[in-house]
C-alpha cells in the first residue's frame, strides 16, 4: 500500500522540510509513502472565497484517482487517538487498498465537491495549524501509527 500527502503550496519553511524529511526516511522502512505539493493558486486576494474553493478543489482533483481511498484532513472531521489513527490504517491496508490519498486543502478550507469525493474526513486537532505544519504532524503521526501496529516503543501509553 501507499499513503500520500496531497497538499496546497510548497512547505518553505526550513525546520519544516527537515522534520519532515526525518520521518519520511523513518517511515521508508514501513510503507510507501510521498508528500505531493501543488502549487498554491496566483492572485487570489480579489477572488470570493468559494471561487477560490472550487479552484483548488479542481487542481487537487486532477491528483486523485477513483481507485484512491480519499481522506480529508479538516478539522470538522472525525477526531481520532493515535490508537485509533492506527487501527484505521490497519484496517484500510487489510481492505487491499492500494493507495490512500490524504489531502491538506487551501487555507480556506475544501469546496463540497472534494467532500463528496472524500471515502472519509479526519481532524488531527480541534486547534488551527498553519497547513505546513499539519504536514509535519501528519508525518509524526503516520509513522507513530506504525510504531504502534508494529509493537514498537515509540509511542507511550
Amino acid at each position: 500500500m501507499k499513503i500520500t500527502l496531497l497538499t496546497i503550496g510548497k512547505t518553505d519553511r526550513k525546520y519544516i522540510r527537515e522534520g519532515i524529511s526525518v520521518y519520511e526516511k523513518r517511515l521508508s522502512h514501513y510503507i510507501n509513502f510521498e508528500i505531493v505539493e501543488i502549487p498554491a493558486l496566483k492572485k487570489v486576494s480579489s477572488m470570493p472565497v468559494e471561487i477560490i474553493k472550487q479552484k483548488e478543489s479542481e487542481l487537487l482533483t486532477r491528483y486523485l484517482d477513483k481507485a484512491d481511498s480519499i481522506i480529508l484532513l479538516d478539522e470538522s472531521g472525525k477526531a481520532l487517538s493515535s490508537e485509533e489513527f492506527a487501527g484505521f490504517l490497519q484496517k484500510k491496508m487489510n481492505s487491499g487498498i492500494r493507495e490512500m490519498v490524504f489531502v491538506v486543502g487551501g487555507a480556506w478550507g475544501f469546496h463540497e465537491n472534494l467532500y463528496k469525493k472524500a471515502n472519509h474526513t479526519i481532524s488531527l486537532s480541534k486547534m488551527t495549524f498553519s497547513h505546513q505544519m499539519i504536514r509535519l504532524f501528519f508525518a509524526e503521526q503516520i509513522y507513530r501509527a506504525f510504531t504502534i501496529l508494529k509493537g514498537e516503543s515509540y509511542h507511550n501509553e
